[in-house]
């Protein structure tokens, strides 16, 4: 699986390829600014590409640009974009109407190497990772009434998981319980937020920021 790096730090370019090329990725090539990651994409035909959101000349939003016009331009890519610091309006601003083959994380993830390697392989064959500070945040500035004052502290703590598209036997095995119980607390959410149930991973992330955009 051939993928392209992203990042203006080389010391963190370099840690990313060696993580990445280790858990058996084709780093075809790494790129230092927003441009020069589009003449790449261009290139060597990735499935997937990382990038940093800030990068030069602006250090603002050149990754998160050119992220937009890998989606644009290049539908198969999958996109998965880091930052140092929550927005949630570039998270939401990056998947746009679509959340198929896209991820928004945090830098600190990557120190979990197991997860990282594996938010990079769900977002090349399509799904979909949003980092659960994003979802906490929107989750936090909904509307005192809404429908997400229903939910229990568990549940709002499974939204997060489903969010970053994990099934329901990975968030048992995060939270330590039975996968018997995490469907309960799916059932429990969907029914909720009045969403259609599913048990199709990315329709499920889909159906869940829907409702965060919202």
């Amino acid at each position: 699986m051939r993928v392209v790096i992203a990042d203006d730090s080389v010391l963190l370019r370099e840690g990313l390829v060696r993580i990445l090329e280790d858990a058996g990725f084709d780093v075809a090539a790494q790129a230092g600014d927003g441009e020069d990651l589009l003449r790449k994409v261009r290139a060597h035909h990735p499935e997937v590409v990382v990038t940093d959101i800030r990068m030069p000349p602006t250090q603002t939003d050149e990754g998160l640009r050119a992220a937009e016009a890998i989606r644009r331009d290049h539908p198969g890519v999958g996109v998965l974009v880091l930052s140092q610091y929550v927005d949630q309006q570039y998270a939401m601003e990056l998947l746009g109407a679509s959340a198929e083959g896209v991820g928004y994380l945090l830098k600190d993830r990557v120190a979990d190497v197991e997860r990282f390697v594996e938010a990079v392989r769900r977002v090349a064959d399509g799904g979909s990772v949003l980092d659960p500070e994003v979802v906490a945040q929107l989750v936090g500035r909904s509307r005192g009434d809404g429908p997400l004052t229903r939910l229990t502290p568990r549940e709002r703590e499974v939204l997060g998981h489903m969010a970053e598209g994990r099934t329901n036997q990975a968030i048992a095995g995060e939270l330590v319980v039975t996968e018997r119980a995490v469907e309960k607390h799916v059932t429990g959410i969907f029914a909720k937020l009045d969403l259609a149930p599913t048990q199709d991973a990315h329709r499920r992330v889909m159906a869940v920021l829907a409702f965060l955009r919202g």
